[in-house]
């Protein structure tokens, strides 16, 4: 006697519509530089954790001092550092972007995708210019 309801029981199986998933989206370069502004702000999480034990090195001692130096100095550490200077300018440069569009400015198409590619572009640029400046203030 009683008719079930579409509410009285969850779809399941065939029936159930589909929600949009990243294998129906083209990615579109917007897209890929939001997902890598992630990546790097959890790359810059993980990056506090070496200038922490930096500055506990420098809290504890000349000799713990030099070995957290010597692997600073190291090319895996130079690497690393390189790449946490990178990570560093492409999500400050990320953020400036999402500072203009929280502005309501730059939300055409073309705007996003010329901000989208300055960010790269000037992330790639900048990183040696700010390695070049601190060796030549060294």
């Amino acid at each position: 006697m009683s008719e079930t309801t579409p509410s009285s029981h969850p779809r399941t199986g065939a029936d159930r519509p589909l929600s949009p998933h990243l294998q129906i989206y083209t990615p579109l370069f917007t897209m890929i530089m939001s997902i890598v502004h992630r990546i790097t702000g959890v790359g810059l999480y993980f990056g506090m954790v070496l200038l922490a034990l930096w500055l506990m090195a420098a809290a504890s001692g000349e000799s713990y001092f030099d070995r957290v130096g010597g692997f600073f100095g190291s090319w895996v550490g130079q690497i690393l550092l390189f790449g946490l200077t990178w990570a560093m300018l492409h999500h400050m440069l990320g953020g400036l972007r999402h500072f203009i569009w929280d502005t309501a400015h730059g939300l055409g198409k073309f705007e996003r995708e010329t901000l989208a590619k300055a960010t790269l572009a000037g992330s790639v640029i900048l990183t040696p210019v700010v390695w070049i400046i601190g060796y030549m203030v060294r």
